[in-house]
């Protein structure tokens, strides 16, 4: 019911971030908010991606996992997997009994310094071959596990990690909050 789509770059992602994200910042409470980032494929201008925008939610450590599911949940999110050492929270929204909405997102709720998805993003924005070698990649996965997502995931694993490992000795420290 929700295969793997692949589109080209849509300039208008970064418009629903940012309408998501004044939602989100009007109901979690300022003290546990640290940061929200527009992260994922549909943050990195030109690359083909899912249709579906994924945002990081960095919170504070003293904020409780069940206050912050129940503030999401009441701005429609819906909770589809949950970690707990290290916290680790997926949502998502725009998934209907008919297929998807007209606007599709990912939230990743993570305590504050978890920045993996943080450095991958940079990394591409950075280095635009790696950004085509990605988007080939993506390509070329696509049909093979166009119904099984966990699949098309995991298949992109090495490449992130990796990448991710790379942008984290380029971009060591780019996260950390400004003192």
């Amino acid at each position: 019911m929700f295969p793997i789509i692949l589109k080209e770059h849509n300039p208008d992602y970064k418009v629903w971030y940012e309408e998501e994200k004044q939602r989100i910042i009007s109901k979690v409470k300022p003290e546990n908010l640290i940061r929200i980032s527009h992260i994922g494929s549909t943050a990195v201008k030109g690359l083909t991606a899912k249709p579906i925008v994924d945002i990081l939610l960095e919170i504070d450590g003293d904020c409780g996992v069940s206050a912050i599911i129940k503030v999401l949940k009441t701005l429609g999110w819906r909770l589809m997997s949950q970690e707990d050492d290290p916290v680790k929270l997926s949502f998502n929204k725009g998934y209907t009994p008919e297929g998807f909405a007209d606007r599709v997102y990912h939230l990743h709720v993570r305590y504050f310094g978890n920045w993996s998805e943080l450095y991958f993003r940079d990394f591409l924005i950075a280095h635009p071959d790696v950004a085509g070698e990605y988007e080939r990649l993506k390509l070329k996965l696509w049909k093979q596990y166009e119904h099984d997502r966990d699949g098309y995931t995991e298949a992109k694993t090495d490449f992130v990690r990796r990448y991710s490992d790379m942008a984290k000795v380029e971009f060591n420290n780019r996260y950390l909050p400004e003192l």
